[in-house]
Parts: structure tokens; C-alpha cells; sequence
């Protein structure tokens, strides 16, 4: 069976093509770069939380999940509150989100 494009099968389309990307940077309450800090997102309405990163020596990370939804981000570091973040997949293709932690009480 011949096929129309010279017999060469034709490329599949990426998966990562709805991709949205959540980039961000964790800073400490006095404003330097927090590595180590732990971040994870889920669906927002949902328990259980799907992706997960940790911030590098700059404080930095990036976590790919899929486009067209609402999300939940909780970012823990020790010493510190844990901080809660929405992040709207629905538009575009990233978001650059900047995280001031607060110490911990007591």
C-alpha cells in the first residue's frame, strides 16, 4: 500500500504540546534565593497532589503540567509557613511566580 507522503510515516504530534509551564523563584523573608524549598501542585478541588520539585541553589524551578485548568501550589521549606498559591493554566503557556516565605511562628 503506497502511502501520499513518499512512504514516509508522518511525525506524531508531541505529547508536552498543552503543556503549561509553572516557573517560579522562592525567596526568604529577607529577600535571598531559598533552595531546598519543596513545591508541589494538584488540580485545584482535588487532594492529592500530582507534581512535585524542589527550588535549586538560586531558589528557582520549573513543573510542566497540563494546560486548560486551575491549580493548587503549596510550597513548604523548613523553618518556615507553608505558602498556598492558585495558578491559572487556562491562558497561555507559563507563569512566572515569585514566593515570599515567612518564618515559622514560635
Amino acid at each position: 500500500m503506497a502511502r501520499a507522503n513518499g512512504g514516509q510515516e508522518q511525525p506524531k504530534k508531541s505529547s508536552h504540546e498543552n503543556d503549561f509551564l509553572a516557573f517560579g523563584t522562592v525567596f526568604s523573608e529577607k529577600g535571598f534565593a531559598l533552595p531546598g524549598a519543596e513545591i508541589r501542585i494538584r488540580r485545584a478541588g482535588e487532594k492529592k497532589y500530582r507534581w512535585q520539585a524542589f527550588s535549586d541553589r538560586r531558589g528557582e524551578f520549573a513543573i510542566h503540567v497540563v494546560g486548560g485548568a486551575e491549580y493548587e501550589m503549596s510550597v513548604r521549606a523548613k523553618g518556615y509557613q507553608e505558602q498556598a498559591q492558585k495558578v491559572d493554566a487556562k491562558a497561555g503557556s507559563r507563569a512566572d511566580l515569585v514566593i515570599h516565605m515567612a518564618p515559622a511562628q514560635g
